[in-house]
């Protein structure tokens, strides 16, 4: 474990002294990934400095799915921001890390059964690398793992758990 801790140190130190580059000012687009069922989202990034930034992304699903003999109708939104640090690697490549949380509503209808609905909150994790090209247009990719309290039940996971996300995005930036 402390290996791991010396580990993540130096490299955000590595990170830090990396030269920045200018961000655009505002990107919107959407995130493509499967974290559980929340797929598809909108994106939208407001750069705060020359290399920092808020990325705010909203989520939906309507799942129906079959589990333990049940039937269950699903519905869930959630909104999650981040704070990122991005660092330019070359041209047009950047790679970034960031942390941040995010709140949720859910509604399970679950036929021969109750149906259950509630909120719950999570923290999250991201990194990830990004091309932006010489018109406005921003691809990355990245990986945030999400830590979910409540007792949400999505799939056949508990929301107490960890979940991991990988997305393509694909931003208009201006």
């Amino acid at each position: 474990m402390k290996k791991v801790i010396i580990s993540a140190v130096l490299l955000l130190g590595l990170g830090f002294s990396a030269t920045a580059q200018e961000i655009s000012k505002n990107a919107i687009g959407l995130r493509l990934g499967n974290n559980d069922g929340f797929g598809g989202e909108i994106s939208y990034q407001r750069g705060l400095s020359k290399n920092n930034r808020l990325e705010l992304d909203l989520g939906t699903r309507n799942q129906a799915y079959r589990l333990n003999g049940y039937y269950y109708d699903s519905r869930a939104i959630k909104l999650e921001g981040l704070y990122q640090w991005v660092w330019q690697i070359d041209g047009g490549f950047n790679w970034y890390a960031g942390a941040g949380g995010g709140i949720g509503s859910y509604s399970n209808n679950v036929v021969n059964n109750y149906p259950t609905s509630g909120t719950f909150l999570l923290v999250a994790g991201d990194i990830g690398i990004e091309y932006l090209f010489d018109f406005p247009l921003q691809l990355s990719l990245d990986f945030r793992p999400e830590i979910g309290f409540g007792d949400y039940k999505y799939s056949n996971q508990n929301l107490n758990t960890f979940g991991p996300d990988l997305a393509l995005g694909i931003r208009y930036r201006f």
